[in-house]
Parts: structure tokens; C-alpha cells; sequence
């Protein structure tokens, strides 16, 4: 595999997906997180708000022009259509700004764009816009454990989020490098980054 210049991070939540983001950040690689360009563009005046008010109605937008995250996320948990809508208009949103973001950073000189995906195996398009894929992966009672101790959510609430996401298998069938990070510290998640880098030139 030649070096990669684009890679895919992703994982369950509580895999440590994020953190492993933060760490090859902290090598030199450009960083370009999904879920933040998801809050500017449902955030207040944001770019797929127009689009939502009109498909979901004006009930999802709160008193600041923002997405009523809470009420759309029972919304979509309970209708797996919505989920569907909502992500047509805001999938396409991020792909765009991300693709805008990475070849500033690599016309920059930056040696690697690291694209942070949560839903990179749901979301079918980004396989063509990647040189390779890193899913950080862990147990899924590793996941429920961290997301309780993080979030203070109940375990029930944490399955049916795990539910709604790729399963593990799904998620390990697309990627090019794993990293394992089952009882690891945080010292020790770092040393595998740090051995991940020498790959992508950092």
C-alpha cells in the first residue's frame, strides 16, 4: 500500500475513535472531525437548516435557529425513514465541506489529512475519496462501559445507539489498519499511534 495522504478514522462510540484523532493531530496530520462540521451546519443559520425546517418542520428548530438535537433524536430513533431524510440533507453538507477543508490543508504541504468519520462504512460514498481506513476497535461491553462512565448514560440507551451503527464486523470488513484498544492506557494507545505514524510520513 503506498503512503496515504487521505485516511479514514473511524469507530463504535466509546472506541476511542476521537482521542486516536487527536493523537496523529498531535503528529502533524490535518484533522478534519465530521461531527463538528454536523453542529456548524445544524447550528444556528447553518446550511442544512433551511432544508430541515421544511422536510421535518419548524417544531425541530429551536429559538435559536439551531436543530433541536434532543427532539430530533428521538424522532429518529423511533422512525428509521427520518434517520434516512435527515441524513440526505445532511450527508452531502459534510462530504462537501470536508473535501473543501482537506485540499486547503494539502495545499497547505500537509502530509496527511485524517478524515474523522463516525459513520464512514454507513455512509457509502467516502470509500472513493480515501487512500485507506483506520478503525479503532474495542469489545462492545468495553464500549457500553466507556460511554457510561463518560456520558451517564444507561446501558439501554447506549445499545440502541450501537444498534443504529455499523456492527463491529461491518466496520473491521472495510479497513486497511486496526487498532485494538482493549484495556489499553492512555500512555499506551499512545505508543501505538505513535507507531501507526511512521506509515504516513508524520
Amino acid at each position: 500500500m503506498q503512503r496515504p495522504r487521505r485516511l479514514g478514522l473511524t469507530g463504535g462510540i466509546g472506541s476511542g475513535k476521537s482521542t486516536v484523532g487527536q493523537m496523529l493531530a498531535e503528529h502533524g496530520a490535518a484533522l478534519i472531525d465530521a461531527d463538528q462540521i454536523v453542529r456548524e451546519v445544524t447550528g444556528p443559520g447553518g446550511f442544512a437548516m433551511p432544508a430541515i425546517a421544511q422536510v421535518f418542520g419548524s417544531q425541530f428548530v429551536d429559538a435559536r435557529g439551531a436543530l433541536d438535537r434532543e427532539k430530533m433524536r428521538i424522532h429518529v430513533f423511533a422512525q428509521a425513514s427520518a434517520r434516512q431524510q435527515l441524513e440526505a440533507i445532511i450527508h452531502p453538507l459534510v462530504a462537501r465541506f470536508s473535501q473543501e477543508r482537506a485540499q486547503t490543508a494539502l495545499n497547505a504541504g500537509a502530509p496527511l489529512v485524517v478524515f474523522d468519520i463516525p459513520l464512514l462504512v454507513e455512509s457509502k460514498h467516502w470509500a472513493a475519496r480515501l487512500n485507506a481506513v483506520l478503525v479503532v476497535d474495542c469489545h462492545p461491553e468495553t464500549q457500553i462501559a466507556r460511554v457510561m462512565a463518560r456520558n451517564g448514560l444507561e446501558r439501554a440507551a447506549i445499545e440502541r445507539i450501537l444498534a443504529a451503527q455499523a456492527n463491529r464486523q461491518e466496520r473491521l470488513a472495510h479497513a486497511d489498519m486496526v487498532l485494538c484498544n482493549d484495556g489499553l492506557t492512555l500512555d499506551a494507545l499512545r505508543q501505538q499511534v505513535s507507531a501507526l505514524v511512521q506509515r504516513f510520513g508524520l
